[in-house]
């Protein structure tokens, strides 16, 4: 099993996004997480793998890491963009040095560090210097009773809030993540009003995986979703920085919906960035490493399709069964199989697995009934 935690979902995309109708996601992912180490400062209620202090004695060496690096500049261009993950990146000591590595190939890089101490301006500027494109955060409640007991370390929101500030200082885009589960939903509103504060890119609403860690939190009824990403819907519309959802690919449906109830037409909703998420999911768009480099659809869909070690990324993502599923609507089974909005969203893969077993199953957190058998795949 990989270790990893909800940055491993909710990284920071890239600011270079390219439009999804000109995306072949069959061929092509457009984000590729490597979990570069399980060690982690921070024990976070909701880490799927549990994060531990040190790292596990059969993580990708050097020239593993190098290795990988050069699988992943194998995609057709344009090529993947890379995150980051953990664990903490900031406890590979060889973290700079992979960094320029992918770099030299081609690969665009973004990073999701652990909000600790290690965290400084210094660290920071580093990353910049080696050409880190953004920065993910993760910030789980507006102060730091309520972010502090999901991330289960104290100090780590001012630690957070400290990171967003130098990161903002040294003009680096900065994604923040956040949590919502039935521990988290109220203060949502509250996380809005403090980001507002700070210089943000993005806000990234990541809905509860019931694995890991993650079982000892409540999700949101699928109801109480659809109501919050009507709320998101709105707030986007108004919000001095994007907005988007992770594991909740049902929200593309309500945004569309809302979109053309206010008369918007096709060219218009080709420019929201909302459109640039249409077909995106898990094992389609999205592939995942761990730090053992096994290849998994997505680091909350745990099925590991190979290892780095002995197969070849590109050949893995095309080829093997279950992701040429994944990549293809028309094999998921229930309501999101002849959903009409199958294409555009296909439910979250992941969550449709923590909850059946099986990554082809209808997800169960969108109360959607279709109302056609038509397909839009």
């Amino acid at each position: 099993m990989s270790t990893v935690d909800i940055r491993t979902i909710v990284a920071p995309v890239p600011t270079h996004s390219h439009r999804a109708a000109a995306h072949d996601y069959s061929r092509n992912p457009m984000l590729v997480y490597w979990e570069m180490t399980q060690a982690c400062a921070l024990a976070c209620r909701h880490c799927r793998a549990e994060a531990v202090s040190a790292a596990h004695p059969n993580e990708l060496t050097h020239a593993e890491s190098k290795n990988l690096l050069r699988q992943i500049a194998a995609f057709d261009k344009p090529l993947p963009h890379l995150i980051l993950t953990g664990g903490d990146p900031l406890r590979r000591t060889d973290l700079y040095d992979l960094i320029d590595d992918a770099r030299t190939l081609g690969l665009t890089v973004s990073i999701t560090p652990s909000a600790t101490g290690d965290l400084t301006i210094d660290a920071l500027a580093g990353l910049k210097a080696h050409g880190i494109e953004s920065l993910g955060l993760s910030l789980d409640g507006s102060n730091a009773v309520r972010h502090e007991a999901v991330r289960g370390v104290a100090g780590c929101f001012d630690w957070t809030i400290r990171a967003a500030e130098d990161a903002a200082k040294l003009g680096m885009p900065i994604q923040i993540n956040t949590l919502v589960s039935e521990e988290t939903v109220d203060d949502l509103p509250a996380v809005y009003e403090l980001l507002k504060t700070l210089k943000v890119m993005r806000w990234s609403l990541f809905f509860l995986i019931e694995v890991g860690r993650g079982k000892v939190l409540q999700p949101v009824s699928g109801e109480r979703g659809e109501e919050l990403m009507h709320w998101i819907y709105d707030l986007a519309q108004v919000s001095p920085f994007a907005i988007k959802t992770t594991e909740a690919p049902s929200y593309r449906r309500v945004a569309l919906n809302r979109m053309r109830a206010n008369g918007m037409v096709a060219n218009e909703i080709e420019r929201t960035s909302v459109y640039r998420g249409f077909g995106i999911r898990d094992g389609h768009g999205i592939m995942f490493v761990s730090n053992q480099g096994d290849i998994y659809p997505a680091g909350f869909l745990p099925l590991a399709m190979g290892n780095v070690r002995t197969d070849n990324i590109v050949d893995i993502y095309r080829d093997a069964p279950m992701f040429q599923a994944l990549h293809a609507p028309s094999t998921f089974k229930g309501k999101c199989g002849h959903c009409e909005y199958r294409a555009l969203c296909g439910g979250s893969r992941a969550r449709a697995f923590a909850a059946t077993g099986d990554p082809l199953a209808s997800d169960p957190f969108c109360p959607y009934e279709p109302e056609t058998a038509y397909s839009m795949a």
